[in-house]
């Protein structure tokens, strides 16, 4: 019998420390599921989530970021509609004008009152979890 397991990947929650209200950077999806994401990929075999989260954040959006902290892991079979996968999501700061690059279309910077609708994957759910974390400093309950 062949095991298979979740694809591990990561999701980097993006804030700007150099503009008001610290907004996040959303990246336009090229290729589908299409709609808004936060920046992410998978993990390449040999690298640490750690340097994915660096890494990914650099391709897509150019800057280079500060990890701050791993924030939870989602990991619903559902979350992404191509294969069953796990997220790692980190927060991390940068400075600077990002730019779309890579699998991003187009890029956004957004308050949490701006957000788009159109969030792919289980974006949605990572966001509320973490607006509701930087606004009362409170962990999300595990589901």
């Amino acid at each position: 019998m062949a095991y298979r397991n979740p694809a591990p990947t990561v999701d980097i929650i993006i804030e700007l420390i150099d503009r008001p209200h610290r907004p996040i950077v959303l990246i336009e999806r090229k290729n589908p599921p299409f709609g808004w994401a936060i920046p992410g990929g998978f993990v390449d075999y040999g690298e640490s989530v750690e340097v994915a989260a660096r890494r990914e954040a650099e391709e897509e959006t150019g800057l280079k970021v500060e990890l701050i902290e791993q924030f939870y892991v989602y990991s619903d079979p559902n979350r992404d509609p191509r294969q069953h996968t796990l997220s790692v999501v980190f927060i991390a700061t940068a400075t600077g004008e990002p730019q779309a690059a890579d699998d991003a279309k187009n890029l956004g910077v957004f308050e949490s009152w701006s957000v788009p609708a159109n969030l792919c994957f289980d974006h949605d759910k990572i966001l509320r979890d973490y607006w509701i974390y930087r606004h009362y400093h409170m962990r999300p309950r595990l589901s």
